[in-house]
């Protein structure tokens, strides 16, 4: 991203180009694969009931940051964009995108838009995308091994030591049922789902502006150690060790496993595969009970710099707050709403799960991060080779020692 040229498209510049281009009625929107449902859903929608459309093009998740890096730098970007709000940092300090700062401060719900989301959306006091689409991690399980184990269904636990031994009764039912689940060969999976047991409990891997690695902190140990507690109670099923996120669903949905830490995808995933299973869910637990914490995960949508209809481009965000949107497509499709006003709509009314979802989002938090990728999401990076250290080798000090190292490293050679 270092290779990006930049060009400054401040917001006069971008106001002089606002009104333009009223004869053209069709722009280009391009978005990664995994947003395929729903925004095929949005596109629709949109063309169905406006004079103005929208092209959309689905790029493979792998592919989508260089190619919208390449498009942008060579002056052929499409007029709109959603991406991943992790990589929403490294393209606003590079000047690929517009600012929407004035635009987005009209919107009369602006302050229940994903906290998280607009934290990554900002640099330099300029606001550069919004959300839209989010997800959050938390904790699930199954009630019909709860009860079989002796435990209410209706209590989760509220701590480590809680889901540790709650995970040690049900695995006490043997039969190859094992108490908790998590993919153990799988990076950005358990960002997703094991940071926020560092954040619940008052520690965290990076600074708030990301320039310096804090793993450090008591709390980074103290979660390493929980994980490695269970692995070596033997309540996570071996098979976890070399787990590269292929059964993340498959695994839970088996009966098998008594708690799993997922998002919403993980619920509807799920139903898919065991319809008939009694799924749970509660908040991400610290160390101590009263502490929870989460992941806000999901993209954000931004007009590139070079867009040739910014004004269309941004009539297409303005319209995806609306309550057709956020609930007529997104809840009903069983997604969160990007806006926590209307997490509880008809359709999470009957599915309280995704009430837990949508608190959880609401809280959540994200890294944030110009060298994301390298540091947390990369199958090379450190945070996986600290996570399999500890847990599976069980060299917690060295595995934090080591990370913190790497993390130092990574973060100076890419700021």
């Amino acid at each position: 991203m270092n290779t990006i040229r930049k060009s400054v498209l401040g917001w006069a510049a971008l106001a002089s180009i606002w009104s333009g281009g009223a004869n053209a009625t069709e722009i280009s929107m391009w978005a990664r694969a995994t947003t395929e449902a729903y925004s095929t859903a949005m596109v629709k929608a949109f063309n169905d009931t406006h004079a103005d459309k929208v092209r959309l093009n689905l790029i493979p998740n792998e592919q989508f940051v260089a190619k919208v890096g390449t498009a942008i730098a060579g002056g052929s970007a499409p007029d709109l964009m959603s991406i991943d709000l992790i990589y929403l940092p490294i393209f606003a300090r590079g000047e690929q995108l517009a600012d929407i700062t004035a635009q987005a401060h009209t919107l009369p719900f602006y302050d229940s838009l994903s906290k998280s989301h607009l934290r990554l959306s900002t640099y330099d006091n300029k606001l550069y995308g919004l959300p839209y689409s989010a997800e959050a991690s938390f904790l699930m399980y199954d009630k019909s091994l709860f009860r079989r184990a002796g435990l209410d269904p209706e209590a989760p636990p509220k701590s480590w030591a809680e889901i540790q031994a709650d995970a040690e009764k049900i695995a006490a039912l043997g039969n190859g049922v094992y108490g908790f689940y998590f993919p153990g060969n799988t990076a950005g999976t358990n960002v997703f789902t094991f940071l926020p047991l560092i954040w619940a409990a008052g520690g965290d891997i990076l600074s708030a502006d990301g320039s310096t690695a804090t793993l450090t902190s008591p709390a980074v140990a103290a979660a390493l150690g929980f994980y490695r507690a269970m692995w070596a109670a033997k309540v996570i099923p071996p098979s976890s060790r070399n787990d590269g996120a292929e059964n993340t669903i498959a695994t839970p949905a088996s009966g098998k496993v008594g708690m799993w830490l997922g998002g919403a995808y993980t619920i509807t995933g799920v139903r898919r595969l065991s319809p008939n299973m009694e799924l749970g869910a509660t908040f991400l637990p610290g160390e101590k009970p009263g502490q929870w914490a989460s992941f806000a995960g999901g993209d954000s949508i931004a007009i590139p710099r070079g867009s040739k209809q910014p004004g269309i481009a941004w009539d297409f965000i303005r319209w995806t707050f609306s309550p057709e949107v956020q609930v007529g497509i997104l809840a009903h499709n069983n997604a969160l709403p990007v806006r926590t006003d209307l997490a509880k709509n008809e359709y999470s009314e009957k599915n309280p799960l995704y009430l837990v979802a949508a608190e959880a989002m609401a809280k959540g938090r994200t890294p944030y991060s110009f060298v994301y990728n390298d540091l947390l999401n990369s199958p090379q990076g450190p945070f996986l080779r600290m996570l399999q250290r500890a847990v599976f080798d069980g060299d917690v000090p060295g595995a934090v020692a080591e990370a913190q190292k790497r993390f130092q490293q990574i973060i100076d050679t890419g700021n």
